[in-house]
């Protein structure tokens, strides 16, 4: 595993052992960077903002934003051995400032309203979702997410499932395209009230 671009381009940072946890594979990190940077159908920058990696494993895309500039990046996982990892990696960067990491279940922390207290900010311009395969509570998530009020007004919900997951969403997301890299499929979305 490696950086892709950025002021850590061609660096490599640690990836798991452990066969149960799921690293986003390079080339999907990269496509996806290469649609939300270049895409007409969004109008978006990485430098400068405040993004969010639920189940960010051992950071690899949280990392990746900061190398493209963003400014802050909070980093939520459970798993205690890719937890031990994204230290490293945050380590290995020197871009401990720039990070906070939540060792805690996603759902029971942003339930929880002294999260704001904890982020950086309450609100952010990029969010990034990652569960596990087998998970079937995503649209719960992007409820959760927009019932918090975590995205800001021009910000973008993307997810990565399985390209065979057959996901209905809340009509509260609009998603405004989908791509297939391999067996990842990634969702890019915005929050309808936002765009009337």
């Amino acid at each position: 595993m490696r950086i892709i671009a950025g002021k850590f381009k061609g660096l490599p940072i640690y990836g798991p052992k452990d066969k149960k946890i799921r690293p986003l594979k390079d080339l999907v990190r990269e496509n996806i960077f290469n649609f939300l940077v270049h895409s007409n159908k969004i109008s978006f920058k990485i430098e400068k903002t405040n993004v969010l990696d639920l189940y960010s494993g051992t950071g690899s895309f949280g990392l990746e934003c900061i190398s493209r500039g963003a400014l802050k990046v909070t980093f939520i996982e459970k798993e205690k051995e890719a937890v031990k990892i994204l230290e490293k990696n945050i380590q290995k960067l020197k871009v401990k400032k720039e990070t906070k990491i939540f060792y805690n279940d996603v759902f029971s922390l942003i339930k929880n309203k002294t999260f704001f207290n904890w982020s950086f900010n309450a609100k952010f311009d990029l969010v990034f979702c990652d569960p596990p395969f087998k998970d079937e509570n995503i649209d719960d998530l992007i409820k959760l997410i927009i019932e918090k009020n975590l995205l800001k007004k021009d910000g973008i919900i993307t997810i990565h499932r399985h390209k065979n997951s057959n996901e209905k969403f809340t009509k509260d997301l609009k998603v405004i395209d989908t791509r297939l890299y391999g067996l990842s499929k990634i969702i890019f979305g915005k929050i309808v009230s936002y765009l009337s």
